[in-house]
This record gives C-alpha cells, sequence and structure tokens, in this order.
C-alpha cells in the first residue's frame, strides 16, 4: 500500500468510539483497522449536521435512492476508464451491452428487479488496444469494481422493494461534478486525477456508510457496514493505479483533491445527496 495512504492524522479510533452504539453496531468495531486509514486518507469526517439530517425517517427514500445512482454511476465511470484506455473498438459493444439494463431501469423505467437480478455478468475476454498502456493494471480492477458496484445496485434496490419505496428520478448533487472540474486537461494528468477523483469518492462512500450505520434501524446498519470492505479496497486500487501510471509522487495532488473534497464535505449545501455537503438550507 502506497505511504500516501496514511497523511491524515490518526484520528479513526476515537471516530469509532463515538459512532459505535451497543449490539447493533458490534460489527462495526470489527472494522477499525479497516477505517483507519480511510479517515486518515480523509481531510474530514462528515459534518454531524449531515448525519442528524440523514437519520430523519422521511429522508431515507432519497438516501437510497441516491445511494443506488452513485452505485451505477461508480460502474459507469470505470466502464468509461475501460472503453477510453484500455478496450479495443471489437470490445466496446459488449461493454456497453453490460451497463444497458441498469440504465434503461434508471432513466427509461425499464426493467424489473429479478431482470436485474439475472445480469451482471461479463467475460473478463476484453481485447485490448494495441500496445494500449497499463491495459491490464486498468482493467482488472475495474471489472471487478464495475461487478461489485452493480450488485451493490441490486441490493439497494432489494431493500427499496423490502419497504415499498419506489424508484424516483432526482437530480445529482454538486460532489462528483466539483471535483471534476479540477481535473487537468492533458494525458496521462487526466487519468491521474480521475483515479485519484475515484479514491476520493470511494473513500467518502465508505466514511459516510460507517458514519451513518449506528443511526440506522439493524438490518440497514448491517448492509452499510457490509459494504464497508469493498469500498475501501476500491480506493485503495484508484491510488494505486494513479500512483503508477503517473510513473512519480502523485502526494501533492492528492493533497490538493483532498482539501477540494474536504470543502465540498464541510461547506454549506442545500440540496441533500449521500454525498452533499452540510446541510443548511435544505430541499
Amino acid at each position: 500500500m502506497p505511504t500516501l495512504f496514511f497523511y491524515r492524522r490518526n484520528e479513526a479510533g476515537k471516530i469509532l468510539k463515538k459512532q459505535t452504539k451497543k449490539s447493533s453496531m458490534s460489527e462495526l468495531a470489527q472494522y477499525a483497522d479497516l477505517l483507519t486509514p480511510i479517515h486518515q486518507f480523509l481531510h474530514c469526517k462528515t459534518p454531524q449536521a449531515w448525519l442528524d439530517e440523514a437519520r430523519k425517517p422521511e429522508r431515507l427514500p432519497l438516501l437510497l435512492v441516491d445511494h443506488m445512482n452513485c452505485e451505477l454511476k461508480a460502474a459507469q465511470t470505470a466502464m468509461l476508464l475501460l472503453r477510453k484506455y484500455v478496450a479495443a473498438p471489437e470490445s466496446q459493444t459488449g461493454l456497453l451491452e453490460w451497463l444497458k439494463p441498469y440504465e434503461h431501469f434508471i432513466y427509461r423505467g425499464e426493467g424489473s428487479l429479478p431482470e436485474l437480478l439475472a445480469q451482471n455478468k461479463i467475460s473478463k475476454n476484453i481485447i485490448a488496444k494495441n500496445a494500449a498502456p497499463y491495459a491490464q493494471d486498468i482493467l482488472d480492477p475495474m471489472i471487478l469494481l464495475i461487478k461489485e458496484e452493480l450488485h451493490h445496485f441490486t441490493q439497494v434496490l432489494e431493500i427499496m422493494e423490502a419497504r415499498d419505496i419506489p424508484y424516483q428520478s432526482i437530480t445529482a448533487g454538486r460532489y462528483a461534478k466539483g471535483l471534476m472540474q479540477a481535473v487537468r486537461t492533458h494525458e496521462p494528468c487526466t487519468l491521474v486525477d480521475k483515479l485519484i477523483i475515484g479514491a476520493y469518492i470511494e473513500a467518502r462512500s465508505c466514511e459516510r456508510f460507517a458514519a451513518l450505520a449506528p443511526y440506522l434501524d439493524a438490518p440497514l446498519a448491517k448492509f452499510y457496514v457490509s459494504l464497508l470492505r469493498s469500498e475501501a479496497r476500491h480506493y485503495q486500487d484508484y491510488l494505486t493505479l494513479a500512483e503508477k501510471i503517473a510513473g512519480e509522487s502523485i502526494a501533492l495532488r492528492v493533497q490538493q483533491f483532498g482539501e477540494l473534497e474536504a470543502a465540498l464535505i464541510q461547506t454549506p449545501d442545500s440540496d441533500f445527496k449521500f454525498h452533499s455537503g452540510s446541510p443548511t438550507p435544505l430541499k
């Protein structure tokens, strides 16, 4: 694991001690070692104001819908990396078809949970572009990430259907767009920046799952805790790739994006979403 994972001061033990609650959260304490580098990497923790808003029962439908959208967006981001930097033209169609049922469900209202559960299958025999640099380094972790994010997508949908929460179209928040505005426009810097952003999004998701879990009912809390290991691995995969592709220290860019990410999390945000900032006032 690159040393850049440990830039931030060690606050995780203190944070977990405050957030862990009795028996329903006993599993969360088992993830202390996993969450330690997450808290060290991020420049701030989730504001208490966001947690206070997120724990309100009336916010649960929006949180679950946005969470499901975020899982698809994470898969789409990894897919874009594969298509732009790895896959040869003859592999493009198969990659696009993989995501199509999930995109049609979100954007067209087509399909059902049983149909989506039958999806999420693709061969790793993707043909790489001739002389594509780092093709295998990108291919393996991104294929696994896509599979896991789509699995999480259907898991959230299962929870929504079990609770009679319908899917509703919602607008995207400012978070990812705010990070992407800082991406450099020349390669390989563009790719490196996108990978660093991917690391921060995955790390924040992991941190927020853990922070929110103590405030949820037991089944939903258990589900969020179950996501921690894969989200933590995703952020590490993104950082490892960024460091390898850059071929030099990325500490400065990691620091710069960390400061930007923290600002988006801490500053007032009127549009409540899973990755939104401090909620005041709220829509």
